[in-house]
């Protein structure tokens, strides 16, 4: 197992966030734990009062590695996740060059996910906070995408193309809530790519193989382009190109062909939502925000539209400790937290039902 730093920890920043430490009692803390699927992240994320930003201090993660053809086992990764979750939290605190007792709050994913990942970080964060009497913020998992992402690239109020193996959804702010402008019916855009990429025989995540193999290829085949109203349904899909796969066309053309279909779904949508909402921003967030042919597909329409597009950075696109650490600091500093006792993990939890005090 490899442990992967994910950022340029800007050791020399880190001296000069250490004497605005000494020098300021406005500055914030945060430490945040991702543990929804495959990755077991931690991530110490600061901000000092007055800033729009705020500072990136470490972010590590281990991730689960599925054997080959096969998904995530949730049993299996949640073993990966107790195994590795000392080693990654030690590594977070040294690469911030912090002590815990220095930290304001710890945060961790409620949901959604996979239940038994994401008990592992509640139980790391609720040790965390009852040993040394910090606050302990839930977090919503893709709320905390879409609120590093806008925080990273500096969009104020975007639509949000959230795309990832838990989620396919396009959302914006409106009256404390992100609200849901269309998802997926069935399939998220994830799943699409990985279960293709499985039954070729590669292991989740496929999204990075997939991409390459597409690049090999510009002979499109005719797939299912299935929109239903600002809705999309990957299914039908997925069946007719793994179909195909089997009859012996070509696995990059096949590739390809699928992420031309589905990703020119993803920006019809998109844009119906920009139209209707009237907005001047897109934001593309998730692991799949990672896909090159994706954000040029979105840059294109939003330059068509006269639109700002902008999409997380790449080592911010997947999951990570830093969206947690992030939306509970600014959820800490809205007055998020809740007791240890009444703390839970959520499975299957709406975007669209979490309230967003920070942005009223």
């Amino acid at each position: 197992m490899i442990m992967v730093p994910l950022v340029n920890h800007h050791r020399e920043n880190n001296k000069r966030h250490l004497s605005e430490r000494k020098n300021s009692r406005a500055l914030q803390i945060c430490l945040g734990i991702e543990s929804t699927a495959h990755t077991f992240g931690v991530s110490v994320v600061s901000h000092k009062e007055g800033k729009k930003l705020g500072s990136i201090l470490s972010d590590v993660k281990n991730v689960y590695k599925a054997p080959p053809g096969s998904g995530i086992h949730p049993r299996e990764a949640s073993h990966h996740h107790a195994q590795v979750a000392t080693e990654v939290l030690q590594q977070a605190l040294q690469v911030a060059r912090i002590n815990i007792k220095e930290v304001n709050a710890i945060a961790y994913s409620e949901g959604p996910g996979l239940g038994p990942c994401l008990r592992v970080g509640a139980v790391v964060a609720r040790a965390l906070s009852s040993r040394y009497q910090k606050p302990l913020i839930p977090v919503h998992h893709g709320v905390a995408h879409i609120e590093l992402g806008a925080m990273l690239t500096g969009l104020s109020d975007p639509v949000v193309l959230l795309v990832s193996g838990g989620h396919t959804m396009i959302n914006a702010h409106s009256g404390g809530r992100w609200r849901i402008f269309g998802e997926t019916l069935d399939l998220t855009i994830g799943q699409l790519v990985d279960q293709f990429g499985r039954e070729a025989g590669h292991s989740s995540p496929c999204g990075q193989r997939i991409e390459r193999l597409a690049q090999d290829s510009h002979e499109y085949i005719s797939l299912p382009y299935s929109v239903k109203g600002n809705d999309v349904s990957f299914s039908g899909l997925l069946t007719a190109a793994k179909n195909l796969l089997h009859d012996g066309r070509s696995l990059s053309d096949l590739c390809y062909s699928m992420q031309e279909t589905a990703f020119d779904m993803l920006a019809e949508v998109t844009e119906r939502a920009l139209a209707f909402t009237e907005k001047q921003e897109v934001l593309l967030v998730g692991g799949v925000a990672a896909n090159n042919r994706l954000k040029e597909i979105l840059s294109q329409m939003c330059l068509a539209r006269k639109a700002k597009f902008a999409s997380v950075p790449i080592g911010y696109s997947g999951d990570c400790g830093a969206q947690i650490a992030w939306t509970g600091l600014v959820g800490a500093l809205s007055g998020a937290s809740v007791p240890i006792e009444r703390s839970k993990v959520h499975p299957s939890w709406r975007l669209d039902r979490v309230n967003i005090p920070w942005r009223n």
